[in-house]
């Protein structure tokens, strides 16, 4: 573990920091192998990171943005929320040297001949909104085809915001920055991964690489921390949608696409952007579990399968229970499933509870599941408590 207050490395002037726990997990340090042809990822170093069963709160399809940086002269800053992994094609150079799939900033010098070399506080920084608010369990700075240009430490602070601040503003000096993961060598070409231990809800994040380089993928997971008057104010809404704070617990099978994918929002735009089984060989079905984001009254269901043509399930139900131990209660039988369709279903009786899970028959898969309904009062006074628990 490593408690840390640093605070040397706020760009562009001092900040205050909080305490927070950041477990260190097997890292990577130093350069990778010049590429030498053939898969670019054959010598790619990564973990196994266990957070990453969470939701990506850095999801541009969330709405996440990288809304300043201090520089990206040889590749852009919004490239560092691309949601496909960072490819590299050797032979592609520009008019500013090799374009990598990634943010990289230029080589940093000193201030003379005599010290040519940057400080020990030169770096570089991107400040990125998240998709939704919510609490931190997990980062990954990925370093993908950055073999010598690389960081040589990272750094990420974390700040909630209401509203929808410029930079400018983020950037001011009543604002104050949590220390998130302290400055920390990295290696290259690497999945590069710190475990945060954080009960506060962040709004922005502002990752800085030491003293300069490049950085292909940024990776925030954790757990939506919706703003109870906002959902209040709706009224109805999808009381499993990611981005109001539903998140998926368990699936019987990931093979080809992960269960997450499902309670993303808008509708899906290919193939592998819903969930899809492996085909079963069995008598048994596939199935995914959620818990709401909390306890929920449901009115209505949709189960789509867009882009799933000669793949979707052929039957599917949902069903819901109060609280872990809770009995499953069927809400919508066993149904008929159209390939590459919205179905859509009025409960004739609301049913409340904290969990849902649609079980698809035999396998197959769906692009979306929505359950439409609201808090229940009890739901609700939770959640604002939990809210108020975070800093909200």
């Amino acid at each position: 573990m490593i408690r840390s207050r640093d605070t040397s490395d706020r760009p562009p002037k001092d900040r205050k920091a909080d305490l927070i726990i950041v477990t260190v997990l097997p890292g990577f340090t130093g350069d990778a192998n010049p590429y030498g042809g053939g898969d670019p990822y054959a010598d790619y170093r990564t973990a196994d990171f266990p957070f990453t069963r969470y939701a990506n709160l850095a999801d541009r399809r969330l709405g996440a943005g990288v809304v300043a940086a201090n520089d990206e002269f040889f590749a852009q800053r919004e490239n560092l929320l691309v949601p496909e992994r960072a490819e590299f094609d050797p032979e592609h150079f520009g008019h500013k040297g090799k374009i990598m799939d990634g943010w990289e900033t230029r080589r940093r010098r000193g201030v003379s001949a005599d010290h040519p070399w940057p400080t020990a506080d030169d770096h570089d920084w991107a400040i990125v909104r998240l998709g939704a608010p919510g609490v931190i369990h997990g980062i990954v700075v990925d370093t993908a085809h950055f073999r010598g240009n690389y960081p040589q430490a990272v750094s990420v602070e974390g700040v909630s915001v209401p509203g929808s601040p410029s930079p400018e503003e983020l950037l001011a000096d009543d604002v104050k920055w949590t220390t998130l993961v302290p400055r920390t060598p990295v290696g290259g070409h690497a999945a590069n991964g710190f475990a945060v231990s954080s009960e506060q809800r962040f709004t922005h994040l502002r990752v800085s690489q030491h003293p300069d380089g490049g950085i292909a993928r940024l990776r925030v997971y954790g757990e939506v921390a919706p703003d109870p008057a906002w959902l209040g104010a709706l009224g109805t809404f999808d009381v499993v949608a990611l981005e109001n704070g539903g998140q998926v617990e368990d699936a019987s099978n990931l093979f080809y696409s992960p269960a997450t994918n499902t309670i993303q929002p808008g509708r899906s735009r290919k193939m592998d952007d819903g969930w899809e089984t492996r085909r079963r060989r069995d008598q048994g079905n596939d199935w995914i579990r959620y818990r709401l984001v909390e306890q929920s009254e449901i009115r209505a269901i949709e189960i789509d399968t867009a882009y799933l043509k000669g793949n979707a399930a052929g039957w599917a139900s949902v069903s819901v229970k109060e609280g872990e131990d809770g009995e499953w209660r069927e809400v919508l039988p066993r149904t008929r499933l159209q390939p590459d369709t919205n179905h859509r279903f009025v409960l004739d009786t609301p049913a409340a509870g904290t969990h849902a899970r649609v079980d698809i028959y035999p396998d197959g898969g769906i692009s979306r599941l929505r359950l439409h309904g609201s808090l229940t009062p009890e739901g609700t006074a939770r959640l604002e408590a939990r809210y108020r628990e975070l800093g909200g």
